[in-house]
């Protein structure tokens, strides 16, 4: 679910630039990159505690049956 978040990120970063909204797409993909990079180094990703929060992880799925 994460990769189809960035995937769409990225898709909405793609539309900025083409309608040549070019200061808001770099900020947009700084953002990204920033956060990115923090989840990398770090470990700690925002974005998965917000999907956690949102949608149940897969293992609830499998403990009910």
């Amino acid at each position: 679910m994460q990769r189809i978040i960035q995937a769409i990120i990225l898709g909405f970063i793609m539309g900025l630039a083409g309608a040549q909204m070019f200061k808001v797409a770099f900020l947009v993909m700084l953002a990204m990159m920033i956060s990115l990079l923090v989840a990398g180094v770090t470990g700690f990703c925002p974005g998965l505690i917000i999907l956690k929060k949102i949608f149940p992880p897969c293992e609830c799925e499998e403990n009910k049956g």
